[in-house]
């Protein structure tokens, strides 16, 4: 009975988080939605920049104008609001986590959200100017270059996700070999196989030039050698820490360690 209503008072609690998440995401929104054009014009601004003098974006179809920017001001709301996400997220599963753990995962979970951000930085102030003048230049003679918006965002976040999930290599790799799942010998020895592979992301998801494609194979690359070089330090450091053999917890350890987890459940309620 106990166990039920322990069950029943986590997702009560899930729920409340879920609930708080979405307000303040429907309020940056609400807040947002009277700017959503400047938005749009903001996120677009790399692509007008390269048009020729009197060059401009279209709509090819009727609700286009309408929906696209509130879709860029229902994508900037939730970045914004991502930081009080993963807060509640956090506050949900810390209470069951282990001291140890929560060293592990916190530092990786910010970590990777600033990683993530950097990236879409990078792909917008950086990859956008090249890859859009490309694209302009390479236009055969006579060819106005009048891009539909809906497929310009379709295209930037695909750039965005592109880039981002590249930032996010080191965590991976970190992650990765402080859980013993893949030694850092592993990684150095695949370094070869890493860099082919980057050139063949970059040139799958960015358009077909070189300069693009190098643009987001090097990162990536480089990225990953990051990536080995925290975790072989974080490894090592570890090792030094730990005595190298395997306790496991007496009864009365994990029902104390149990009993943690309740009462601090209990506060959170």
């Amino acid at each position: 009975m106990d166990s039920q209503l322990t069950f029943i008072s986590h997702l009560l609690e899930l729920r409340d988080r879920l609930l708080r998440a979405v307000l303040v995401w429907v309020v940056l929104f609400v807040c947002l939605f009277p700017f959503a054009n400047d938005l749009y014009s903001v996120l677009a601004q790399p692509m007008l920049a390269k048009l020729p003098q009197g060059g401009q974006m279209i709509a090819t179809e009727v609700v286009t104008p309408f929906f696209v920017p509130i879709k860029v001001a229902m994508m900037t709301a939730f970045l914004g609001a991502l930081p009080f996400i993963l807060y509640q997220a956090w506050a949900f599963i810390a209470p069951g986590l282990y001291s140890h753990e929560k060293k592990f995962i916190l530092p990786l979970v910010v970590s990777s959200v600033v990683l993530f951000g950097c990236g879409m930085a990078f792909a917008y102030f950086l990859v956008f100017p090249v890859v859009f003048g490309f694209i302009v230049g390479i236009a055969p003679h006579g060819v106005a270059v009048m891009t539909d918006i809906g497929k310009y965002l379709d295209f930037v976040i695909t750039m965005f996700l592109a880039f981002g999930i590249t930032f996010e290599v080191p965590i991976v790799v970190v992650a990765l070999a402080l859980m013993g799942m893949v030694e850092v010998e592993k990684f150095k020895e695949g370094r070869p196989y890493v860099i082919v592979g980057a050139f063949v992301v970059g040139a799958v998801f960015t358009p077909p030039d070189v300069v693009s494609q190098i643009m987001l194979a090097v990162p990536l690359w480089l990225l990953y050698e990051l990536g080995v070089i925290v975790a072989g330090w974080l490894v090592k450091k570890k090792v030094g820490q730990d005595t190298g053999e395997y306790k496991p917890m007496t009864d009365e350890e994990m029902e104390a360690e149990f009993n943690r987890i309740e009462d601090e459940q209990g506060k959170t309620g």
